[in-house]
């Protein structure tokens, strides 16, 4: 499937079991003269039906479709007419674990939706979809099915001629993120000598099922952050969402903090302030890893690590989902290497002098 000419509008199908979410979701992307909704769907069946007959160039699907699952008629779109489609989440655990398992089945990316909306939610969430429809549109199919050729490429900042051994990594990603976490992170041995702090944008009650799927698919031990956490080697420490983690040192060992504070983030948590606390307690033993997701959260964080003299490393746009929080960092210079997603560990294990036992 091609992407979109940029002067047509974005085709979107709508396919939900509720009559309330398919017109709230009509609304949302019809207020932006770029996107135009072609038909709605209630069943898996007839969503498979109305892809044929209208082929769409996105397509939002609910995890909860009557007959056929929301799951089977991702597969079905996957392997008979692939195109981007965003699934549509209610914010149970439950669901929270299907959408993981949506996302490794080829699912761009997905949306939580509350039925209880108040005002200031319908607009963050119309913010949302409306962007995620755009960067999905944006992206064709490529960004899912490994199309995308990785090229590393140049160094867009110089290196220092000596670099200290990095003590801790912080890696900040979004859309796209919860399958790049799944792809490098198992490549990582389980006697790491440092510890990893990530912030991957979620809604509330999904972090925890996505670091218990991470602990099953790790040799390293993945945790959901909680307060007074003792960052240790080998342990992989992910913000929870709905709160900010940060890092404070005590003596000869450093702990996390998390909380609801600074509330006027866009993100919560925020990549820029878990990375701008790290770069305060580490300063150049700070390796500060930007992945694949929307708008610039991370850039401010990214730029601390590097004028501290941390080790600043951005994935490169050939395999990103969507090029935005590296192309943020790149565009400013503070990225000291950028890098295909495959090479990632590569450069954790060599910065952090890693030999096997």
């Amino acid at each position: 499937m091609s992407v979109p000419p940029s002067n047509t509008p974005v085709k979107v199908l709508i396919a939900d079991d509720s009559a309330f979410m398919r017109a709230a979701l009509a609304r949302m992307i019809a207020s932006d003269p770029s996107l135009s909704v072609v038909g709605t769907a209630q069943t898996g069946l007839e969503t498979l039906e109305k892809i044929s007959q209208l082929q769409p160039d996105v397509v939002t699907l609910d995890i909860e479709m009557p007959g056929l699952s929301g799951l089977e008629t991702l597969k079905r779109i996957m392997s008979e007419s692939p195109r981007p489609v965003i699934m549509v989440s209610s914010l149970t655990q439950k669901d929270a674990e299907t959408t993981l398992d949506a996302l490794e089945l080829g699912a761009f990316d997905y949306i939580s939706k509350q039925l209880n909306y108040i005002s200031f939610d319908i607009i963050k969430v119309q913010d949302e979809l409306v962007g995620k429809v755009k960067a999905a549109a944006r992206s064709g199919i490529k960004a899912r099915n490994g199309d995308k050729k990785s090229q590393t490429q140049p160094n867009t900042a110089t290196p220092t001629a000596a670099r200290r051994v990095p003590a801790i990594v912080a890696i900040g990603t979004s859309t796209g993120g919860p399958k790049a976490l799944q792809e490098i992170l198992p490549s990582l041995p389980g006697d790491l000598p440092v510890g990893l702090l990530v912030v991957q944008h979620m809604p509330l009650g999904f972090t925890g099922p996505f670091a218990q799927r991470l602990d099953s698919l790790c040799q390293l031990a993945v945790h959901e952050a909680e307060q007074g956490m003792v960052i240790k080697p080998g342990h992989v420490y992910v913000a929870a969402a709905g709160r900010h983690m940060t890092v404070r040192c005590r003596a000869s060992e450093a702990y996390l903090q998390v909380s609801v504070t600074p509330g006027n983030m866009q993100h919560m948590p925020s990549v820029d302030v878990m990375m701008l606390s790290v770069a305060e307690a580490f300063h150049s033993l700070a390796m500060g890893i930007i992945m694949t997701g929307m708008g610039a959260d991370g850039t401010l964080g990214m730029q601390a690590i590097f004028q501290e003299g941390g080790l600043t490393v951005g994935q490169d746009e050939a395999t990103c989902a969507v090029y935005g929080m590296p192309r943020s960092c790149a565009e400013i210079g503070i990225l000291r290497r950028v890098v295909a997603l495959s090479e990632i560990p590569r450069q954790i294990l060599a910065a952090v002098g890693y030999q096997a036992h």
